[in-house]
């Protein structure tokens, strides 16, 4: 009997059945292996989720759970970083500034353009369209920052079209608001920011467009045996520059430090007003000092001395390019010339060399049609001295600058003999001693304050010499 059972069971495993003409016993193998794997994986499935009620009711700290804390800690940044676009702006700008900055010239803009409140978010096609593509036919500037094209938008309004290409890759995010702190500041004298496009690597600023060129082209450019910048313009362009400057540096909080001044960063318009272009783009792009470096290289001309030993720029840099930009201004010489005589490569030594030898007519800019008055000369070449003393403390701030250039009573000697007691003409009258220290001290070689002790009554028979 006992030897008949396993026979039997195995005469009935044997049998072939209908799944797939598979043996019975195959056909069990098959099922017991099939629920363990399947009790398997229930049980591996509630033990991670008993893993994870532990780790919500009891959570690691960063270090120890890296792989879960960071995709929380990104969304949280996301939402401190950057506000829904629907908010308003943190800073409302009235309604009226608001159409005016816009588009000041009555463009009302298509559907790809997002206002911002200061000034257009514009789209890269509707700038392709603006200047032909970036043709190089449109292109009216270039400069370390990038290139700039003349275009027109839609209804014929011109603008200018700055395409940067230093800072390829920079967040949008960043590049926004930079550029809507440097589209907010207002002055006549500062070329304006309407607007901006940020689209994949594509970096672009768009100005109001300056319809007579730039300062260098004027100087420097054919513009025939007579210039048509008179010593009046000329004077009004200084001081133009001087009050721009003034607004960044005094007016602004946190100031604006230009880093940049130079002939061919001051655009003129028809009536021969300056305007300050490129004005905190050193911001915008990056202050790293090897792309300060860079950049400046091309300019050093205008670089305060100090920088070469710090290499930090600040609003008394600003201050020293401003002078060379005057002295530029009266000569119509470039700050450094090699195909100058080696006495006359620099400009700043051999206007201090001229002046010294009291040569001061001398250092006028030969097509200039009228000369000026001897006292007016004086003024100019005062401001431009003490804006480029080597020692930055000793230089005066933008705001001096501009008194000294509007200052009636600078740098007459008879205003104080007639003992004017007004205040602001007392720093005027300081000026006016200081200048004949440096322009009428023939031993004076470096045009700053002098160490010899001059007569006063020679002074003034000097100061009647040249007004004969």
């Amino acid at each position: 009997m006992s030897d008949g059972k396993p026979a039997f069971l195995n005469d009935q495993l044997s049998k072939r059945t209908t799944i797939f003409g598979l043996r019975l016993w195959v056909v069990v193998g098959i099922c017991v292996g099939a629920a363990i794997v399947i009790l398997l994986f229930l049980l591996s499935l509630w033990f991670t989720s008993r893993r994870n009620k532990t780790k919500t009711s009891h959570p690691l700290p960063s270090h120890k759970n890296p792989t879960t804390i960071p995709a929380v800690c990104r969304e949280i940044q996301e939402i401190r970083v950057d506000p829904p676009r629907s908010d308003p702006d943190p800073e409302p700008v009235p309604v009226e500034v608001k159409k005016a900055d816009h588009n000041p010239d009555g463009d009302g803009g298509g559907p790809e353009v997002s206002h911002l409140g200061w000034g257009h978010w514009y789209t890269l096609r509707e700038l392709e369209e603006a200047t032909n593509e970036f043709a190089d036919e449109n292109v009216i500037g270039e400069g370390g920052y990038g290139i700039v094209y003349k275009g027109v938008l839609e209804g014929n309004h011109k603008v200018a079209v700055k395409n940067l290409l230093n800072n390829r890759g920079q967040a949008e995010r960043e590049f926004k608001v930079e550029v809507e702190a440097i589209g907010r500041v207002r002055h006549k004298n500062l070329v304006r920011l309407l607007g901006y496009c940020a689209e994949g690597t594509h970096r672009m600023l768009v100005y109001e467009y300056v319809n007579n060129g730039n300062l260098e082209q004027w100087l420097h450019g054919d513009v025939g045996p007579c210039s048509p910048l008179t010593w009046e313009i000329r004077m009004n362009i200084i001081l133009g520059t001087a009050k721009g400057l003034t607004y960044l540096h005094e007016c602004l909080e946190p100031k604006v430090v230009h880093r940049d001044i130079k002939s061919s960063n001051i655009l003129l318009d028809r009536q021969w007003h300056a305007k300050v272009s490129d004005f905190g783009l050193a911001k915008l792009i990056g202050s790293e000092k090897s792309y300060i470096t860079t950049r400046v290289m091309g300019t050093f001309g205008y670089v305060a001395p100090e920088y070469a030993s710090t290499g930090m720029l600040n609003e008394r840099s600003d201050v020293y390019s401003f002078g060379i930009l005057v002295m530029e201004i009266i000569t119509g010489r470039n700050p450094v010339d090699y195909s100058r005589p080696a006495g006359e490569v620099n400009l700043v030594d051999w206007l201090k060399t001229m002046v010294s030898n009291r040569d001061s007519e001398g250092v006028l800019d030969p097509k200039l049609p009228d000369k000026p008055s001897t006292r007016a000369l004086k003024r100019a070449l005062l401001v431009a001295l003490r804006c480029v003393d080597p020692n930055a403390q000793k230089r005066p701030k933008m705001g001096h600058v501009v008194h000294m250039l509007e200052a009636d009573d600078f740098p007459f000697r008879d205003q104080d003999r007639k003992g004017g007691g007004k205040e602001h003409g007392r720093s005027s009258r300081d000026d006016a001693v200081s200048m004949e220290k440096r322009l009428g001290e023939p031993g004076d070689s470096s045009g700053y304050e002098s160490s010899v002790q001059t007569d006063r009554t020679m002074l003034r028979k000097r100061e009647g010499e040249d007004e004969q």
